[in-house]
């Protein structure tokens, strides 16, 4: 190829990226509101992840193609921080993702066509190891389809224990360096303020988070009511005594004050495992916290000893209900809904079922059972739109 068939043959790619650019030029000259709309946004979104796709994998061929060499920069970083202006951290991230996608043709092409994101993609790049090369290459087709219906939290999950069945024992391996991790330090300033760093492990995280935020939340419960008090009305949020921060603080200090205060022959809170069975969008061993945190079994090794098991029966026949006519739902039938829903089943929400109400899909009035199959879980804001507007589409839910 002469210099004049190379020079016709970067045309088109040179017209290509100036049209891409005299796009973005338009569209960065219109007002954000005429983009505001559902549609637009998708669409933006869905172009954002084919660029994001493009330049990773044209960034990890420049690196094998060398061309960056004659600048004298030491690495495709290294001139990405310089020409490009992207911090040598995120240069890294782009270069590795480049590199794993080659044998992800799959992944790949999904990205590039906008159908995920860089949120899936770096989820599944997270377990590609030498460990579960052959098991990612027979499962991708089903990690992509997972990946272009599920929600990124619920993919994460799905990946997560896909990633148990593929390497068992780099998994238990991960979990142990994971609790080997968790770490406190509190530190006091010259001035007698306390400064500290907390990293904790699923499950002992689970018990001070979920401790720390009842706790918060009563301090809530009582600011709210002495505003009202107060003001003789319902209070803004910042009208409150305190910020949440500074109720998340008071309530380590109660915390640490009722474990002082604790007869020392008292009974220790042990904590609960629940184990489910039968759940309906995962097949094959389920291990997880109630939070939908993944566990590694061998993670409930050190805690069997002292926590309850919890068993819940979805299967129609071999459950305990209460009764199908009671108005509210209690004992068993709740618990067992708060397990299989796990959030708000507003597919735009994810309040958690601590937080939720559950409520029936017929209503009550209208002759709907109090049963697992006529239950769902609604946070607060949702529930109460249901029920003033009853016909209203107020988005799609979880099934």
């Amino acid at each position: 190829m002469d210099l004049r068939d190379l020079t016709d043959a970067l045309d088109p790619l040179e017209d290509a990226l100036d049209q891409l650019g005299d796009a973005l030029d338009q569209l960065a000259a219109r007002d954000p509101s005429e983009l505001a709309g559902c549609e637009t946004i998708e669409s933006l979104f869905g172009s954002q992840a084919r660029l994001e796709a493009l330049v990773t994998t044209a960034t990890a061929a420049f690196e094998a193609s060398g061309a960056f060499v004659p600048s004298g920069a030491r690495t495709v970083p290294h001139w990405l921080t310089v020409r490009c202006h992207v911090a040598t951290p995120r240069g890294r991230r782009i270069l590795r993702r480049g590199r794993t996608l080659r044998s992800l043709p799959g992944f790949s092409q999904a990205w590039s066509d906008g159908d995920i994101t860089v949120d899936q993609v770096d989820t599944v790049l997270a377990v590609a190891t030498p460990a579960t090369e052959e098991a990612l290459a027979r499962d991708e087709a089903l990690l992509v389809d997972q990946a272009t219906t599920l929600r990124p939290d619920q993919f994460a999950r799905a990946v997560q224990y896909w990633a148990q069945l593929a390497d068992p024992d780099g998994t238990e391996s991960d979990d142990e360096a994971t609790r080997a991790r968790r770490d406190v330090s509190l530190d006091e300033s010259f001035e007698g303020m306390f400064f500290g760093t907390m990293t904790l492990d699923p499950i002992t995280g689970t018990i001070v988070a979920e401790e720390l935020a009842r706790l918060e939340r009563c301090f809530f419960e009582d600011d709210w009511a002495g505003a009202q008090r107060i003001l003789g009305r319902d209070p803004q949020v910042h009208e409150l005594a305190r910020t949440p921060g500074q109720r998340r603080a008071d309530a380590l200090a109660e915390m640490a004050t009722r474990s002082q205060m604790a007869p020392a022959d008292g009974r220790r809170p042990a904590p609960l495992f629940t184990v489910l069975v039968d759940y309906p969008t995962l097949h094959g061993r389920i291990c997880e916290l109630a939070s939908g945190t993944i566990l590694a079994p061998g993670a409930l090794l050190a805690w069997l000893d002292q926590a309850y098991l919890e068993r819940v029966v979805f299967s129609p026949g071999q459950r305990i209900e209460v009764s199908a006519t009671a108005r509210l739902f209690t004992g068993a039938t709740r618990r067992a809904i708060e397990l299989r829903d796990r959030e708000c089943t507003q597919a735009y929400c994810d309040v958690p079922a601590a937080r939720c109400q559950v409520d029936h899909r017929i209503p009550h009035r209208a002759g709907g059972p109090t049963t697992q199959e006529n239950g769902q879980l609604l946070c607060g804001p949702h529930n109460r739109l249901r029920e003033q507007h009853p016909t209203a589409d107020d988005g799609p839910h979880l099934e």
